[in-house]
């Protein structure tokens, strides 16, 4: 139902509410086209909420889903990350300041880039 329809009816049973009242139509009559525009209203707003609970719960969805992803990742790390460095995040931690940039000295788990270089520079011809 789309709203441009949802207006129309309106429109219909306001046009009708009002032809009957200038005709003298009996109360009943009135109060059954008031009743079919709150009907209409009401099923509108229905309509409008089940589509958005859909969408939120696709929504909630995929926030489980990245938070899964999100907590295996963590633990990955905190098995991957030594003792220090698992100290020095501790204490960041609890102090809120922000982690410190890493430098070449810091021990931890070779890069993926520096496993995929290939070791082949001393062969060669020497000229």
């Amino acid at each position: 139902m789309t709203k441009k329809y949802v207006y129309l009816m309106i429109i219909s049973v306001t046009s009708d509410f009002w032809d009957n009242l200038s005709s003298g139509a009996s109360v009943v009559a009135i109060d059954n086209k008031i009743e079919q525009a709150m009907d209409l209203v009401k099923s509108h707003l229905m309509y409008a909420v089940r589509e958005e609970v859909e969408v939120l719960k696709e929504q909630i969805k995929e926030l489980i889903e990245r938070n899964s992803q999100l907590e295996q990742e963590n633990t990955l790390l905190k098995t991957l990350a030594s003792p220090e460095q698992m100290a020095q995040f501790q204490a960041q931690v609890q102090t809120g300041s922000p982690p410190a940039p890493s430098t070449a000295a810091t021990p931890g788990p070779p890069s993926t880039a520096s496993l995929a270089q290939p070791a082949s520079h001393s062969s060669g011809a020497s000229a």
